[in-house]
């Protein structure tokens, strides 16, 4: 892997939404303390005209609605490192002009591509041709990449001939959250987990991504793409390959990686009755009234806005345990939650004595709130005369409460910084990519073959009823 430290940043999709809500953001956050390159360069660039003043004006508007005032540090220091460059990629000459804008680095060039994935071969022969994919030059590529396996396989075969693997940077944003890192050190730095981490001790997993809102700004993208495609090909794949990955021989990218991609890898196909699809009709959220999707969209759709998947990894560690993948737009509150159901003690002593004991469950909290929840059976404080009294009581951890001095960060941030300084461990690999969308592609094939349409459900309601009988006829219940 080359390593080197950036000293010049090239944002594709500079004036977007993504930009303006969290790369601008989080690179100023860095900037605050220090931890960027003190000589790093910003170069924003995207179709709209834009002088350099006018787009450090952008990016101010952008801090002042989006980081927090005591986070900013001094702006003007931050703003005064951007410059901005307009093109258009699908004009081969206005390439130069962004190479000489860009300049020689001293040390390296890092290179963040958020643009449409039918220009993605474009600005790939854009940058070779105008000399921006040098040896020292590093890409980071934000989702989508591909609607299926093979435009997965041609938009990585674009980027694989003008770069190598170890300067390829996939994001998932997700991996940039402090709790879902925290999986590893949960797992891999505590005796007591580890050896209860597999099938003899553990009954189920569940995983759930919920959303409250509906289309917002997404309607183009999200009508084409699905629930499947947005949030269980890549965000939900990922949690379940790190909640399921091996231990790895040490914290690196290719250690890290090679196990995810073995869980990957081992994800049986998934059967028709293995799966439910939705789509959210009108209803209410937080109280107040929301349309359904064919109403936001403003025509019909068979596109799934709610998935929910029973899953299986067939290796020796997870033979038989169910992992319960569900994720949906206008559901009843936002969150992205990691459950973990033990088994039940093999024999309760104090069954004689009138007590019930519950299995341990442990509940990972991802957002909005970090958190990590362990619940235990205690004995209710009691005589015991009429028997004893057993509860199930939470041993809770907020992280923003244990870690009371270090800053809670936006994900981008640590996963921008990774890119500028070339560490991959956060980053996916191709053959995860890959991996990830052969099993998704699978479920797709079994939708179409069994013209199978999303089920209805009231927004607000925690999508249709039969995700609920999809645990329940296991004897699970969604942990809500």
């Amino acid at each position: 892997m080359s390593k080197f430290t950036s000293d010049r940043l090239l944002l594709f999709g500079a004036t977007g939404d993504l930009s303006s809500r969290m790369l601008l953001p989080s690179l100023c956050a860095l900037d605050a303390e220090g931890l960027l390159n003190p000589e790093i360069q910003i170069i924003g660039t995207a179709r709209s005209e834009m002088s350099d003043a006018e787009f450090r004006n952008f990016a101010r508007q952008s801090l002042e609605k989006f980081l927090p005032a005591d986070r900013r540090g001094s702006m003007a220091t931050f703003l005064n490192r951007l410059t901005y460059q307009p093109l258009d990629a699908t004009d081969l000459d206005g390439f130069k002009a962004l190479a000489e804008k860009v300049g020689t680095p001293k040390e390296g060039l890092s290179i963040f591509l958020s643009t449409a994935p039918s220009l993605f071969e474009a600005t790939i022969h854009g940058l070779q041709s105008s000399g921006l994919a040098g040896p020292n030059t590093r890409i980071g590529l934000e989702k989508p990449l591909g609607t299926d396996l093979a435009s997965s396989k041609v938009i990585n075969d674009a980027v694989a001939a003008a770069f190598p693997e170890d300067r390829i940077f996939r994001i998932d944003h997700y991996l940039g959250k402090e709790t879902v890192q925290n999986l590893l050190a949960l797992r891999f730095a505590n005796i007591m987990f580890e050896p209860l981490w597999n099938a003899a001790h553990i009954e189920h997993v569940q995983i759930t991504i919920a959303e409250t809102v509906g289309l917002e700004s997404r309607v183009a993208y999200y009508d084409d793409s699905g629930a499947l495609r947005d949030m269980v090909q890549n965000h939900m794949l990922q949690l379940l390959a790190l909640v399921a990955m091996e231990p790895p021989v040490s914290y690196d990218a290719t250690a890290v990686r090679n196990e995810k991609v073995k869980v990957l890898h081992s994800l049986r196909k998934v059967q028709a009755s293995e799966t439910v699809t939705g789509q959210y009709r009108s209803g209410a959220i937080g109280g107040k009234a929301v349309p359904g999707y064919d109403d936001e969209l403003g025509k019909d759709s068979n596109t799934e806005t709610f998935v929910a998947i029973k899953a299986h990894v067939d290796n020796w560690r997870w033979h038989g345990v169910p992992f319960y993948l569900r994720t949906g737009k206008r559901l009843p509150r936002r969150t992205t939650e990691i459950t973990i159901q033990f088994r039940d003690v093999p024999h309760s002593i104090f069954t004689g004595r009138g007590a019930r004991t519950v299995p341990n469950r442990l509940v990972i909290g991802i957002q909005p709130e970090e958190n990590v929840t362990l619940s235990l059976m205690a004995k209710v404080p009691g005589l015991d005369r009429d028997g004893v009294g057993l509860r199930s009581v939470p041993l809770a951890i907020t992280m923003p409460d244990a870690f009371a001095g270090p800053q809670r960060r936006i994900a981008y941030e640590r996963l921008l910084l990774d890119l500028i300084e070339g560490n991959q461990t956060l980053f996916v690999r191709r053959d995860e990519v890959e991996a990830q969308w052969d099993w998704i592609d699978a479920i797709r094939a079994v939708w179409e073959e069994q013209s199978q349409e999303p089920k209805p459900y009231t927004a607000g309601s925690w999508g249709p009823s039969a995700a609920i009988a999809l645990a329940e006829r296991d004897g699970v219940t969604w942990q809500e």
